[in-house]
């Protein structure tokens, strides 16, 4: 219909109009109030409105308006005639409150044909208004607009009843939603209150929980505090405790120390005195000794000799002067003290050259003596010149009828009779001697324990100590081994000792000494070759001043090396083939029998050691005459050994080192003898050897066969290395 389209055309004005715009309250409902209360302002129409009106005015049949009073008389012509008459003054609530009556109004009239006037009207009334203002702002709007002159407005429409209704109900409806959503949300304000204070007294729980851990945990840190100051204070009690026993300890510590201190001290008077006691006594020794010895000097003594007697006057003389020096050092001791280091090196010092007089002295007697006797000899020898040679003729007869002789029977198989008895008697007085000190070798109590283990030291550390380092570290060794052997004190480990300590002393140092001996040639000699001399040395002089050890010396070189004898012991029956292996000079121990070259290594080196001793003298001896153990033994060891059937590898080894050591003494010596017995070795005996020796056996016959050859060649002899020399003394 075309009303309907102009009424949507007047929805739409009001629509883009300024107070269209209407805000919107979402909490009117619910504060119960109308949704155009409090809107102060003053509705306009725009000028669209009149427009509209006019349109709804020009209708015939539009009857739907009256202006007028409330009684319902009608004037057709108002609408045509005063449009723009028609306004609204007031505020929005007046209208409201119109709107509200005019509805009141409607809804109890049964005709059909009154409604109440349509919003849209009062829009395009108030739009004529605003338009009669606009082009007379002058016009008195008020008096259009009286309140008393406004008609009522009435709406025949039943749509617009319907609407009316609709609304009205949509109201009530709002209304009751809005009383169900209060009333939920008072619910959910009460119970969120219940739970507020439900929380906040959870919280108060929690925070009085919370407060009472802190107590607790205050409390418990104060103890725990209480306790480690307790630990602490209990630590420092135990730590004062410990330092006080550590000085305490430290205090006895220092108490000990000054009593081993006092006690050394002591112990050190005590040695001091005893060794300024060996030192008085052996300062009486030496000047007991060089007393003797210028008696010797005198020319009383000297009578029968040819020596010059200007030469014996200055012996005699420079005699007296070191008695002399004796004496005035032992004048020194006269007032209780005791001789220095110092005093005794003076009276040591004349004391050798006391002796150093008696021998030159005795060496110029000798040699007078000698020059006599070479006149004596020479006239003899003229004589005995034709007997010599005769002798020499019929000992080369014997000799080689006994070549010739030992050719058809062959050579021996053992040492001769004489050689083999004095074999015996060194091992029957070695053995008796080891039986005389059985006591002492095998001690009960402690004390005779401890002076057999002080006397062995005593014995084998000096021949330990041998080298060729310096002559006068050889002489101090000799004279300490000399002291021993005399039964002076000597000071082993820092202590004094002698053989006089017990009965058995000087048998058993003699005994354990010369097995030392033996010993070192065993060993160290078998190592270092060069070694045997100065051992040799120290060994001849032993032997030369106590001829006992020489003999006990010569029983264990013949014990440990029956080849040194000569001797090749035969296997008797029943013997064991280990024995008749020790006999041999075998070593034989749990693992079984040492090797070929082990033993030959031993054998050579023992071999060496009696090669040197028998060539060597102590050259600070003050006995004259010949060695008891010289070259003549070499000679005849030599010697017997080409006598006896060779064995393999040991023969050839044992010649070749004993000629090598002993071999150039032996030239000077016999000289032409010693040529034709080399010759002899060369040209008969080797042959027997090399028969004898297997093609592994060879090295030792070899070295053996060039000696001989290069000797034989240059008719000469080196001298062995490691031999001592005159210079080797003066160090």
């Amino acid at each position: 219909m075309p009303s309907e389209s102009r009424r949507w055309e007047t929805l739409e004005a009001l629509k883009n109009s300024p107070k269209g715009q209407i805000r919107f309250d979402p909490d009117w409902w619910e504060r119960g109030e109308d949704i155009l209360a409090g809107y102060k302002e003053d509705l306009s129409l725009s000028s669209h409105s009149g427009i509209i009106l006019q349109r709804l005015g020009s209708l015939p049949s539009q009857r739907s308006c009256f202006l007028g009073s409330s009684s319902g008389d009608s004037s057709p012509g108002l609408s045509e005639e005063n449009p723009a008459s028609i306004s609204s003054t007031g505020s929005i609530s007046d209208i409201t409150a119109r709107h509200n009556t005019l509805s009141a109004t409607t809804s109890l009239k049964s005709e059909p044909d009154f409604l109440p006037p349509s919003f849209a009207q009062f829009n395009m009334l108030h739009a004529a208004i605003n338009e009669a203002k606009a082009e007379d702002p002058e016009v008195d709007v008020s008096e259009v607009s009286s309140p008393v002159s406004l008609p009522a407005i009435s709406l025949l429409s039943p749509k617009a009843m319907d609407t009316a209704g609709r609304i009205i109900k949509f109201e009530e409806e709002q209304r009751e939603k809005a009383k169900v959503a209060l009333k939920l949300r008072q619910e959910m304000q009460e119970k969120l209150m219940v739970e507020v204070a439900s929380s906040g007294s959870e919280q108060l729980k929690r925070f009085e929980e919370f407060m009472e851990l802190k107590q607790r945990q205050e409390y418990q840190s104060m103890r725990d505090m209480m306790d480690r100051e307790t630990k602490e204070s209990i630590g420092r009690q135990e730590k004062l405790k410990e330092e006080q026993r550590h000085r305490m300890k430290i205090l006895n510590l220092r108490l000990r120390e000054a009593e081993q201190q006092r006690m050394r001290e002591a112990e050190l008077e005590r040695q001091r005195q005893s060794e300024g006691r060996e030192r008085l006594r052996n300062l009486n020794t030496i000047q007991e000794e060089i007393l003797q010895l210028n008696q010797l000097l005198e020319p009383s003594t000297q009578t029968k000799t040819s020596v010059p007697p200007a030469s014996l006057s200055s012996y005699s003389t420079r005699g007296n002067q070191l008695c002399s020096q004796v004496s005035e050092v032992v004048r020194k001791t006269a007032e209780g003290e005791f001789p220095s280091v110092e005093d005794m090196t003076v009276a040591e010092r004349a004391l050798h050259e006391m002796r150093a007089l008696i021998r030159l002295m005795q060496e110029e007697v000798a040699k007078a003596q000698e020059k006599k006797k070479k006149d004596q000899e020479d006239e003899e020898e003229r004589r005995k010149q034709v007997e010599l040679h005769a002798q020499q003729e019929a000992q080369k007869k014997a000799a080689q009828s006994a070549k010739e002789k030992a050719q058809r029977k062959g050579l021996q198989n053992r040492a001769e009779d004489t050689t083999l008895k004095w074999y015996k008697e060194l091992q029957a007085s070695a053995a008796q001697c080891a039986q005389s000190f059985e006591q002492l070798n095998t001690p009960k109590d402690n004390q005779t324990k401890k002076l057999k283990l002080e006397l062995q030291k005593a014995a084998s550390i000096p021949v330990s100590q041998i080298s060729s380092n310096s002559g006068s570290q050889l002489r101090e060794i000799f004279d300490k081994i000399d002291k021993l052997l005399s039964g002076r004190g000597v000071v082993s480990g820092g202590k004094s000792i002698s053989t006089s300590q017990h009965p058995q002393g000087l048998d058993f140092v003699s005994y354990k000494l010369a097995e030392k001996f033996v010993k070192q040639g065993e060993e160290e000699v078998a190592s270092h070759h060069e070694a045997a001399f100065p051992i040799a040395v120290v060994a001849s002089g032993v032997w030369e001043l106590h001829p006992r050890v020489g003999d006990f010396i010569l029983a264990h070189l013949h014990k440990k090396c029956p080849y040194a004898i000569p001797n090749y012991p035969p296997m008797k029956d029943g013997t064991a083939v280990e024995d008749y292996q020790k006999i041999l000079g075998y070593r034989v121990d749990d693992s079984g029998v040492e090797g070929q070259d082990s033993f030959l290594k031993r054998m050579s080196g023992m071999i060496r050691l009696y090669a040197a001793m028998i060539q060597l003298r102590w050259p600070y001896s003050s006995k004259q005459g010949p060695v008891p153990h010289g070259l003549n033994h070499g000679w005849r060891w030599l010697a017997q050994m080409l006598n006896m059937e060779p064995l393999a590898d040991i023969t050839a080894t044992l010649l070749f080192d004993f000629l090598e050591v002993c071999g150039n003494a032996l030239m000077k010596q016999y000289q032409g003898q010693f040529w034709k017995l080399i010759l002899l070795l060369k040209e008969e005996y080797f042959p027997r050897i090399e028969a004898v020796t297997s093609s592994g056996q060879m090295g030792s016959v070899i070295r053996l066969k060039q000696f001989l050859e290069t000797s034989l060649q240059s008719r000469q002899i080196s001298p062995p290395k490691g031999q001592l020399s005159s210079n080797f003394w003066r160090s």
